[in-house]
């Protein structure tokens, strides 16, 4: 199967991790194609980041261990910045107890921001899940337990802005547009913000039965769909297709980061 450059590449590829993955992300970057981040769900302080790479002499994905690095609490959520340039800053965020935004070098991985969501506390309210802005790059969205979306200016390092956005924990939300988000939640409801009207929201959908939705992808090809999922309905941790390539999808189950063609 011929890749990028014209090789021959592997229809499948299986990556083991020494503990379950619960969090991954393709880097978007042009010269970084085939590069992901897993984030590992050990239920204690002591959870570790690792960057893989195709080693296509070996055919397989390895870590790099310059790259990998410890992580306070399993990452709810990672993303490389979602910039093809490779002149822009390699930049990763992650969440759990803070937003943290890390930047990447051949030699490491450095904290550059921890940013909290609470002004009143030291302390962050636990956050679930996250979206980076793909067409405003400075805009990053999370979602919280304490019912709140917050948007921050990530060049700044502050919050944009702060919404009470449901009637129960948010456990998603996902850009449609650079001014336009969704979000899911324990109310069992879809709701969609705009920042140019941010007193108002609208509600897409309700799950029949009540049930949390936890899991939200807004179509960027066609913002006119999105999809959604409920609380325990997938054993698969995590999925994503890859912007760079895009016949290239990864998931994420068990210890096993896994990359295939379709």
């Amino acid at each position: 199967m011929s890749g990028p450059s014209g090789d021959k590449r592997a229809e499948i590829y299986t990556h083991e991790s020494a503990d379950p993955i619960y969090a991954l992300n393709w880097s978007v970057r042009t010269d970084k194609p085939f590069r992901l981040a897993t984030g590992s769900y050990v239920e204690d302080q002591n959870n570790h980041i690792d960057i893989i790479v195709l080693d296509e002499a070996r055919e397989q994905f390895q870590a790099d261990p310059r790259l990998s690095f410890v992580h306070p609490f399993p990452a709810t959520k990672l993303m490389f910045l979602p910039v093809k340039d490779p002149n822009q800053p390699d930049l990763l965020a992650t969440t759990s107890d803070f937003l943290r935004i890390w930047s990447i070098s051949e030699d490491g991985v450095a904290l550059e921001k921890l940013l909290n969501n609470t002004k009143t506390s030291e302390y962050c309210e636990p956050i679930t899940s996250f979206d980076w802005n793909h067409l405003e790059p400075r805009r990053l969205g999370t979602a919280s337990l304490d019912a709140t979306c917050t948007v921050w200016d990530i060049e700044r390092g502050c919050v944009d802005t702060q919404l009470i956005a449901h009637d129960g924990e948010v456990y998603d939300l996902a850009w449609g547009g650079a001014t336009m988000f969704a979000s899911v939640s324990a109310d069992a409801s879809v709701r969609v913000f705009d920042l140019r009207d941010r007193d108002h929201s609208t509600i897409t959908y309700e799950s029949r039965g009540g049930e949390a939705l936890v899991r939200l992808g807004w179509n960027r090809a066609d913002p006119r769909f999105m999809a959604v999922l409920a609380a325990g309905s997938a054993e698969v941790a995590a999925l994503q297709w890859s912007a760079a390539q895009p016949d290239w999808v990864a998931i994420a189950f068990g210890n096993n980061a896994q990359v295939l063609r379709v």
